[in-house]
């Protein structure tokens, strides 16, 4: 699935690029490894070939991702106040989980609506830049564009709607 020098989205971790297949010996059992870096702190991860699409293990988004995550970021819908942070907490991290481009994007939508209104909790605020990251980091490499171009493009998206 993946080649030495691609690069790859882990779930609730971000972009990285992999460096090497390796095969290691585990109870007497070969098996081969993905040798995943991550872009935002170097951490390597090991991911058995075998099961890289269970994990959720994926390539960045293609161009056509990249629009639909624009249109998911655009939605005007304010989430639901009605439950407790720690259950939308909950809800929230669930969906960063996934590993989903979309699912991450809805997040940060859905914490940078209820800023508006609202002080968010602290972990909130942490989930919201922990979101903010993840997208941001695979916008950019996908768009093939800098970071901060990325992110001041999805902050004008939000300061429209509060004005």
């Amino acid at each position: 699935m993946f080649k030495v020098g691609d690069r790859a989205v882990y779930p609730a971790h971000g972009v990285g690029v992999i460096d090497a297949i390796e095969t290691k010996t585990f109870s007497g059992k070969e098996q081969a490894f993905y040798i995943l870096r991550l872009f935002s702190n170097g951490m390597t991860i090991l991911i058995p070939t075998d099961n890289a699409n269970q994990v959720g293990l994926r390539g960045i988004a293609s161009d056509k991702e990249v629009t639909r995550v624009y249109k998911i970021l655009r939605e005007k819908a304010l989430p639901s106040d009605s439950q407790t942070w720690n259950r939308r907490y909950r809800e929230y991290m669930e969906k960063i989980r996934t590993g989903s481009v979309f699912e991450v994007a809805s997040v940060l939508r859905d914490l940078l609506l209820l800023r508006v209104g609202k002080d968010l909790s602290f972990g909130e605020r942490r989930m919201l830049d922990m979101a903010k990251g993840l997208l941001v980091k695979e916008l950019s490499v996908a768009q093939k564009s800098t970071e901060e171009r990325v992110e001041k493009h999805i902050e004008a998206l939000f300061e429209q709607r509060s004005c």
